[in-house]
Order: C-alpha cells, then structure tokens, then sequence
C-alpha cells in the first residue's frame, strides 16, 4: 500500500483522527487511550454499565482491527496505512457478508447516543456525541444533515454506519468536509 496514493486531505483527516486519540502526544496511540473515549460518553449521557462496556469492547475490536495493539499501541506513522488496511479488509468481510466493524462499533455508539430510548438519534442527542469527541457542538447539524438522507429528522442505525463508511472508509470526496466542524 502507498501512503502517496491517498488524497492530501484524506491523510491530514487521518492524521488529525490520530492525533485526537493519542492523549499524551507521545506518537502513539495506545489502547487505554482510545478507551477514555467510551468512559466520556458515560460522563455525558445516561448510559447503564452494560451499554458502556458493550461501547469498550466494540472499541477494543475495531481499533485492535485497525492495527492497535493492547501493548505496544500503534505508532503515527503507521496509522495511515494501517487505516487504508482496515478499509480494505472491511470491503472484504461485507462481500463475504460477514459483519462489519464499522457498523459494530456505530451501533454501540447509537445505544448510547439513543438517550430517549426511542430508537434514533436526533440532532441534540448527536450533539453528546460531538461533546464527547471535542469536536464544536454546532458540528452535529451538518452531520446530521448529511447522515439523515431519507430526511425523517432522525437518524436511524444504518444512517449513522454510512456516515462513518463514507467519511473514514472511502476515497475522499470533498462533500464530506465540514461533517465534523472541519476537526476531520
């Protein structure tokens, strides 16, 4: 895999991702790192043990997926390619009709996102999400503006999954920009 065959974009996109998770600003992203993350989202929504520890654990497989270690992490320079990796291999379990990672780790997200219990996830309960990633709160109307595309005012599962396929999955495409504020 070549790293240059990547959009500038993409890379910086990628980059700045990386960068949100390594904590410490070590040059490497670490497993107890990434799951500060899930103990945010507890901070911020009325989720039960059982949806934060479904939320770790689909954050442990996807990112272990994606290349991190549980002990030695995995390092910057690694994390473009190792993304481009996991991309391509999530385009092989879908046509092999396995489940999918990204949709995984979306759903447990959705759970806890889902505060009213009733099934979606609208704007304000999409803004917890952009509080808990430290990513502008206004970001959650864009967001939802691209996610909602069968326009009901409400996200439903697969929705959010196509979002997250197509904002860190696919080669980049320029009417994504702005879903995050521009953090991305």
């Amino acid at each position: 895999f070549d790293v240059e065959d990547l959009h500038p974009k993409m890379v910086a996109r990628l980059y700045k991702r990386f960068d949100t998770f390594d904590l410490d600003s070590d040059g490497k992203m670490e497993m107890d790192e990434i799951l500060y993350w899930p103990d945010r989202m507890r901070q911020l929504v009325n989720a039960t043990d059982e949806q934060v520890e479904k939320m770790r654990e689909a954050v442990r497989t996807f990112f272990f997926h994606k290349g991190v270690e549980p002990v030695d992490g995995l390092k910057r320079e690694d994390w473009v390619e190792a993304n481009r990796v996991f991309a391509e291999a999530e385009r092989e379990r879908e046509r092999r009709g396995e489940p999918s990672l990204i949709a995984m780790l979306s759903n447990a997200y959705y759970d806890v996102l889902d505060d009213d219990g009733d099934g979606t996830v609208d704007v304000d309960e999409l803004k917890t999400m952009m509080k808990a990633f430290d990513v502008p709160q206004e970001a959650a109307y864009t967001f939802f503006e691209k996610a909602d595309t069968d326009k009901s005012g409400k996200l439903e599962r697969p929705e959010l999954v196509h979002l997250f396929r197509k904002f860190w999955m696919e080669p980049y495409d320029p009417q994504w920009d702005g879903v995050y504020a521009y953090k991305y």
